[in-house]
């Protein structure tokens, strides 16, 4: 089962038919205007397009009317010869932003991504997993990651995007690392409207795979203030329910604060880089430091520094008793891991 919202996302064709509901007379008006062929119900107003360009100057036309228009009007586009059944409803400004942005789109449509591989170590420097990371498919349209999921918020296609990113990183990490590797991948909590549903497709590919649930630590990753703690706290539990971990990035910055941290109790604390940068030399950043450790040994979390660059940083870390690491100093993101790590599973 997959949700609406992580749904594939059908492609726009070239000609097609636009519903708009509700039935709305500015609406009516401003087709009119354009001259277009159209027809309607009681419920809604429907018109036809002969090319991607007309569609957009229409879309672009509606968006100028009021905003409360706007904001209450959804829209569906079918192609030429297909059923409307099939057709998904999203609001008008989420087509229009969909319509301007649609190069970025049919990258996350068609998945035209690939997941890289950072090593994380413990303190003797042994890698003992890898977090992934969105990144250009091989040959593919070139992007920054933040792009692609501002572009996706805008669009309402993150949970989607979020999905196939995670599949991505799992089928990658069947590809390259052996049993008992961590896998650290992002989530966002605000792409999952039911946790068992939404993470489905991602249990099934672990299992397709024959991949070990334990090696598994799925990371929040969010840029928005988490509002719903009982939400986050489902999803933890349809994670750890199926044997795997987790782990609350950022820590110390942003939202992802020490408070948010002892309430979710995760099995994992990734200090944001922001602290770790010249820690050593930095009073205020080691009390912080220490004041994450402290907290996260009340509920046995294991502590990760992100963004170590310096050997000065590292050794503070883990002079502390931080055990896990990641940063430039042990490697960059890559398509594969380091050479001696290159074991393909069979």
């Amino acid at each position: 089962m997959i949700c609406s919202g992580c749904a594939p996302i059908q492609p726009l064709e070239d000609q097609g038919r636009v519903r708009f509901k509700p039935k709305h007379d500015l609406i009516s008006a401003v087709i009119h205007e354009k001259r277009l062929a159209s027809e309607s119900s009681r419920e809604e107003t429907a018109v036809y397009y002969g090319s991607q360009g007309e569609l957009l100057d229409l879309v672009q036309s509606l968006d100028m009317l009021p905003a409360e228009v706007v904001k209450a009007t959804t829209i569906s586009i079918t192609g030429l010869g297909r059923n409307n059944r099939n057709s998904p409803w999203i609001s008008l400004s989420q087509m229009k932003a969909r319509l301007d942005h649609f190069d970025v789109v049919e990258i996350i449509r068609q998945a035209n991504f690939a997941s890289h591989m950072q090593p994380i170590v413990d303190s003797s420097e042994n890698i003992i997993g890898f977090e992934f990371l969105l990144r250009p498919a091989p040959g593919g349209i070139m992007f920054q990651p933040y792009h692609l999921f501002e572009v996706a918020r805008e669009t309402g296609i993150h949970s989607f995007l979020d999905r196939a990113a995670r599949i991505s990183a799992i089928e990658t990490s069947a590809d390259w690392l052996p049993r008992g590797i961590k896998r650290f991948i992002n989530f966002l909590p605000s792409s999952m409207y039911d946790p068992e549903c939404c993470l489905s497709h991602t249990f099934k590919t672990i299992e397709r795979l024959h991949l070990d649930p334990e090696d598994f630590v799925f990371e929040v990753v969010e840029t928005e203030q988490i509002d719903n703690m009982d939400h986050l706290l489902y999803i933890f539990k349809a994670y750890r329910d199926h044997g795997m971990k987790v782990a609350l990035d950022d820590v110390g910055s942003g939202y992802s604060t020490m408070e948010v941290m002892s309430l979710l109790k995760p099995d994992y604390v990734k200090i944001d880089r922001s602290l770790i940068d010249h820690c050593d030399q930095d009073a205020d950043k080691k009390d912080k430091i220490l004041n994450i450790l402290d907290r996260a040994a009340k509920f046995d979390g294991q502590v990760l520094a992100e963004g170590i660059e310096r050997r000065e940083e590292f050794e503070f870390c883990r002079n502390s008793g931080i055990h896990l690491a990641q940063g430039y100093l042990f490697g960059k993101p890559a398509e594969q891991p380091p050479c001696h790590m290159q074991i393909r599973a069979v």
